[in-house]
Order: structure tokens, then C-alpha cells, then sequence
């Protein structure tokens, strides 16, 4: 689901599970240790949505995760849950409970789960929980076991050893939703195998205590989020659904190679406006001590998040104070900090716009050196779409800042608008939208709002024979016996047609029309025949010599009106379910040799990453009912799609017809 340079999460996409529920004999120790925590662990299968291409896309994964409460809270990785728009567990004992999302953050990677105890085979019974340890303790060499659920198969432990206390993403920070993990969480390093789906997961000492959360693999070693931290993460999460930490605006970096100094961490800048410009900090100057603490010198990047996790862990409005020394001169600066915000608030999808967008955060505004942050910052564009059809277009890092003269300082504004103009309204609204591009101030007309039906106008009627023909081509025809003769070979007769009920049959060879030769002998001419019949009116008789095997006929066929094509078919696009279908056309029922009473609509098309695709629904696929009522046409379709959404039933059953099988289809939209 993520991509990240470098090393890899440990997710995993789902696989059908292997369960296993024997300890193998081990020594007494590491069985102690195993019995302690291993029950405790949990599956989570999640479905995720992130923006990209203009719409929230939808994805499956899994990781693992640890009861850490008997009240049912369960601590896992941000980058396992923390984007699920749907959560199920499954615990040791087989038990699959869905769970809901308590609060997360992406800075520490951390989230909390919670599994509802009624929801329990017996309610009264006492949960397994896991206990945390203390990851200060830990020493390079000491034993260590790694629980989680690889690839989303059964619970499994590994062991190995600590390789590493102080490890760090290796050329630089990772990211997770525009958060530098690496700003704070300094890794455990060991080299119990973890893989996919490991993420979340414990890793314990030998005294069965969680002294880790895993979250990565680099190389050959694990990495896990000491205990410490993710027990301080995780306690504010239960208490108040977010973390919230303090912020100064000051860049720390390693001392210089050529500096001296026996203690301390160099400033390498501050952010304009900020609480530490605002304090006299400047870059250069050397922090030996923060708020009370000691700061040893600072020698190499893993050294920087303890000073950190020092200022974001201050008191949100205190005054933190900064002892140093500027050019030899002992300093003493005073900042208050200020509530961080978040690097990259969540994005959200404007159907009407094709568009996902976000809210712009101060630093951001500061980043893209603007005043202020009051615009929405386009995320993703949909192609085809309002936005990317708009002239000039708008284009992924847009600023929206007014839509028909109305400013739009934030998204739920920006929707606010949107919905005002749009409403009551049956085709989309050109309006004036205001944005800036690299600084620069432009104009454009975005046409907004539901699409119309498409202008479908039937296409005028033409004679039709209700066949499907080859051309007979010189060398053809010398095989067949008939060298020299010009004319078509029928291929298909269609069923209940004229041509049917007059007697044509795959095979024949079709040589004179009206006592006319069929001047085709070049597979190039193969719409003659067809152009040949539509000159005819419909309901006339047209008199076709024919060859079948060694004889001669002449047989006459009343020619029908031609079929609807598939543009004159009557579709659908459900937006909210993401996928396209339309009715069966004449075409199809030959394709699939359906009966002539069969029911149901094809689906034209859907959505890759959609609610649709990830319930597995199919381009091709005819459906034939949903939610129990049988769809005979679009007509029937639609009314049954609008009450589902009106009621947000979920999940919704489809029944489809695929190739020569039927099949029943769960859809699960996050209403």
C-alpha cells in the first residue's frame, strides 16, 4: 500500500490463513516468554483509502498488532491502520471481531485499535493482554522474539538478538503522510526475521515483555519503535484520540566535524515568524542544555531525535528554555512554543471536481513563502474529470482560493461552496475558480456538479440481416471448390432473427444478392455486404443464392431493423460504488449466448483501487442482482443503487453471471 525508498514496511497484502496453536519445545526461558505475550497478538486486516488519480483510493493489507488492555485496546503501526476506513482482527484463538480506529500518529508510526468486548464468544472472559517493558534496559546482544503475522497468515515468533539501539532510516527520515518518522523514533535493531505483515507486531525480551513495536526491515535486520515511546504514544491515543506535541521552529542538525565543542547540538536555522527566531536563536549557535536536560554532544544523525523528542514533548504553550553558547559566549534563550501541526492534514475527494484536496498548514504556507495559509491545496486530479477539463486545467499542487468570488480558506469551505452551487442542480455549473501556481495568481471555469445524462440520440434504423459474414477471398474460394466466385460466408446466425427463421445457417456461402453478384473477394471488403443490406428498406425480402456443401439455393430473408448499438445503450456510473454498467445489447446476447429471456446489465467498466474492484467486481461481468433484487435493465438498476445508498447498507451482495459460472460478490462501502 506504501511505497518507501530504501527499506520496506512490513506490510502485507492478505493470504489465506495457516493456523498453528502448538508451542514447539524451546528452552524454558524463551517458552515463558512466548506464553506470555503470544496469545496476545492479533491479526489486522484492513481496507485503506488514500488519494491519487482525483478520488480516494481504496486498498487491502494486513500487519499485527497487541492487546495491550483488558479493556480491548490494541496497539499497532500508523502505516497498518491508521488510513483504514474498516479494521478486522483476528485473535489467537481464531475469534474475528471488527475493530474501530481509536486515534493515530504518523510522526511515531504508531495507532490504537479497539475491539468491542460484547462482540466477544463470551463476553465475561478475560482478554490476553500483553505487558511493556522497559526499552532503556536494552543492550546490544540481548535476546529478543518478534511476533506478528507474516504475509496475514497464522500468529509466528522468530528469535534473534539486539544488533542495534540507536538505528535511524538509512539516507535520511522516512515518511509517512509528510511526516519524517526518523524527527523522533531512533529504532531497535535485531535480527529476528521479521516480513510482510510483521508491521505492528511485538518484539519481546525473554522476560515476555513488549520492549518494541516492529516496523520495518532493512536489509536483514528489523526495526522496532522502542517500548517507551510507544506506551507514552499509545496511553495519550486512548485518553484523547491524538497526540499532541509542542514546536519551537527550530532545525537541530549533528556538531560540525570541525567544531570542538564537548557537549551539545548545533542550530542549523530557524523558521521565519517562529518561537526560536522569535527567542534570538540563530544558526550556529551550539544547545547544550533544554529545559533542564544535559544534551551530549551530538556527533551523527542518531543523535538528533533525543534532542527532539525533548522540545516536542514540552508542554504546549510553556516556555522552554535553551542554554548554549554563541562565538565562545555562554547564551540563554526563552521560546513558548506553539501547538505542532500536522505535516500534511488528510485529504478528502470532491466527486463533483474530480478532484483530492487538502488543507494548507502554516509551514506549508511558509514553505510556498505565501502570507498565509488560507487556500486548499490540490492533492490528485482525476483524469477526464471537472478539474482536469477545466481551460486553463488545474493541476496536482494547485492552490484553490475563491470559487465564484467566494474565498475558500479551507476544504470543508471549499465544500461548503461547492455544495451551495450545485444544489438542485441536474447538469454541472461553470464557475470562476480563483487559484495560484508557483506564486502566480490565475483564473479559470471548472464545470461543477452531477454530470448530465449522456445525449444518446438513436441512430436512424437501417435494414438489417441478422448475420455475421467473412468475405470469400480469392484463395478461399479455390479451396471451397468455387474458384473465381466472389461473395460472403456467413459465420454466425443470429438467434430469433429473420435470418434465423428463413433458414440461413453458419457455413453457407452467400454469392448473389437479388441476382446480383456480392462484389467482395478481399478480407478488406468485409463491410460491403453489410452496406449492401442497409440500402434495402426494412421489412423487404432481399433473395440470396446461396452454396451449402454441394448445392444450390435460393433463399429468401425478410430484413429486420437494425439492432441498438452499444452507444444508443442505455449506462450507469455509480460514483459512490465505482463502477459503470449499461444494458445487454444484441451483440452480447450473441457473444454470451444468452437466452432471450435473460436479465441483467454488463459491467462496462471499473474503477482500478475502487470499492468495486477491491470487492471483485469486474469488467465483463453481467449483473444479475443486487442486494436480493433481480436487475432486469439500468432502469431497475438505478432505484436499487440510490436506496443502498440512502441507507448505507453494507455489505451489499451482488449476484453476476461471469463467463460460463455465477458467482455471489460482497461489496463493503465505507459510507
Amino acid at each position: 500500500m506504501l511505497s518507501i525508498p530504501k527499506f520496506a514496511l512490513a506490510i502485507s497484502v492478505a493470504v489465506p490463513c495457516i493456523q498453528s496453536t502448538a508451542f514447539a519445545k524451546a528452552d524454558p526461558q524463551v517458552e515463558a516468554a512466548v506464553r506470555a505475550v503470544y496469545p496476545a497478538l492479533v491479526r489486522i486486516h484492513v481496507v485503506a483509502e488514500e488519494g491519487g488519480a482525483g478520488r480516494m483510493q481504496k486498498g487491502r493489507a494486513s500487519g499485527s498488532g497487541t492487546i495491550i488492555s483488558p479493556d480491548g485496546y490494541i496497539l499497532t503501526n500508523h502505516h497498518v491502520a491508521g488510513r483504514a476506513t474498516r479494521i478486522t482482527v483476528r485473535l489467537a484463538d481464531r475469534q474475528e471481531l471488527r475493530a474501530t480506529l481509536v486515534g493515530t500518529d504518523p510522526l511515531s508510526d504508531l495507532a490504537v485499535l479497539k475491539i468491542d468486548r460484547k462482540n466477544l464468544r463470551d463476553p465475561e472472559a478475560p482478554l490476553p493482554v500483553a505487558k511493556f517493558g522497559d526499552s532503556s534496559t536494552l543492550e546490544v546482544g540481548d535476546a529478543v522474539l518478534a511476533m506478528g503475522s507474516p504475509a496475514g497468515v497464522s500468529q509466528s515468533v522468530t528469535q534473534g538478538i539486539v544488533a542495534n539501539t540507536e538505528m535511524i532510516a538509512p539516507g535520511g527520515a522516512m515518511r509517512l503522510d509528510g511526516e519524517s518518522v526518523g524527527e523522533l523514533v531512533r529504532w531497535i535493531g535485531h535480527d529476528a526475521v521479521i516480513f510482510p505483515g510483521n508491521s505492528g507486531g511485538p518484539l519481546v525480551n525473554l522476560q515476555g515483555e513488549i520492549i518494541g513495536v516492529n516496523e520495518i526491515g532493512i536489509g536483514s535486520l528489523g526495526g522496532a519503535i522502542p517500548s517507551n515511546l510507544a506506551r507514552k504514544v499509545a496511553d495519550e491515543l486512548i485518553a484523547t484520540g491524538q497526540v499532541k506535541r509542542s514546536w519551537v521552529g527550530l532545525n537541530a542538525q549533528p556538531l560540525l566535524k570541525s567544531t570542538d565543542a564537548k557537549a551539545g547540538i548545533l542550530v542549523g536555522g530557524t523558521i521565519s515568524g517562529s518561537p526560536a527566531e522569535k527567542a534570538g536563536l540563530k544558526a550556529g549557535d551550539i544547545i547544550t542544555r533544554c529545559n533542564g536536560t544535559d544534551i551530549a554532544a551530538s556527533r551523527a544523525p542518531e543523535d538528533v531525535p533525543v534532542f527532539n523528542r525533548i522540545l516536542l514533548e514540552a508542554a504546549i504553550g510553556s516556555e522552554v528554555t535553551f542554554e548554549g553558547v554563541r562565538d565562545g559566549q555562554p547564551m540563554t534563550w526563552k521560546a513558548v512554543s506553539n501547538v505542532r501541526e500536522p505535516a500534511e492534514p488528510r485529504e478528502k475527494e470532491l466527486l463533483s471536481w474530480g478532484v483530492t484536496a487538502r488543507d494548507l498548514t502554516e509551514l506549508n504556507a511558509k514553505e510556498l513563502l505565501r502570507d498565509d495559509n488560507k487556500a486548499v491545496l490540490v492533492q490528485s486530479i482525476r483524469p477526464g474529470g471537472a478539474a482536469a477539463a477545466s481551460k486553463p486545467a488545474l493541476v496536482p499542487g494547485d492552490l484553490i482560493v475563491a470559487v465564484s468570488d467566494k474565498p475558500t480558506p479551507n476544504l470543508a469551505e471549499l465544500m461548503k461552496v461547492s455544495n451551495e452551487i450545485t444544489e438542485g442542480k441536474t447538469e454541472p455549473v461553470p464557475v470562476l475558480v480563483s487559484y495560484e501556481r508557483d506564486g502566480r495568481s490565475y483564473l479559470t471555469v471548472v464545470k461543477i456538479g452531477p454530470e448530465p445524462d449522456a445525449d444518446k440520440p438513436g441512430l436512424v434504423k437501417k435494414a438489417w440481416i441478422g448475420i455475421d459474414t467473412q468475405v470469400i477471398s480469392s484463395d478461399l474460394a479455390g479451396a471451397l471448390g468455387i474458384p473465381g466466385a466472389k461473395g460472403v460466408r456467413v459465420t454466425q446466425v443470429h438467434p430469433g432473427t429473420s435470418a434465423e427463421k428463413a433458414g440461413l445457417k453458419t457455413g453457407d456461402l452467400l454469392l448473389k444478392l437479388d441476382g446480383q453478384v456480392i462484389p467482395t473477394s478481399r478480407p478488406e471488403e468485409s463491410d460491403v455486404f453489410p452496406a449492401l443490406i442497409r440500402q434495402y428498406k426494412i421489412g423487404t425480402e432481399a433473395a440470396l443464392n446461396i452454396r451449402r456443401g454441394a448445392e444450390d439455393l435460393v433463399i429468401k430473408v425478410p430484413l429486420d431493423a437494425s439492432p441498438e448499438g452499444t452507444s444508443e445503450l442505455d449506462s450507469h456510473e455509480c460514483e459512490t460504488l465505482e463502477f459503470t454498467s449499461r444494458d445487454l445489447g444484441q451483440a452480447d446476447r450473441v457473444s454470451e449466448k444468452l437466452p432471450e429471456d435473460f436479465k441483467g446489465v454488463l459491467i462496462t467498466n471499473v474503477a482500478p483501487a475502487g470499492w468495486a474492484a477491491l470487492g471483485g467486481l469486474a469488467p465483463g461481468d453481467i449483473l444479475i442482482s443486487a442486494d436480493g433484487k433481480p436487475v432486469d435493465s439500468i432502469e431497475t438498476l438505478k432505484p436499487i443503487l440510490a436506496d443502498l445508498e440512502k441507507n448505507s447498507r453494507s455489505p451489499i451482495v451482488l449476484f453476476v453471471r461471469r463467463g460460463i459460472t455465477t458467482r455471489y460478490i460482497e461489496l463493503e462501502p465505507g459510507w
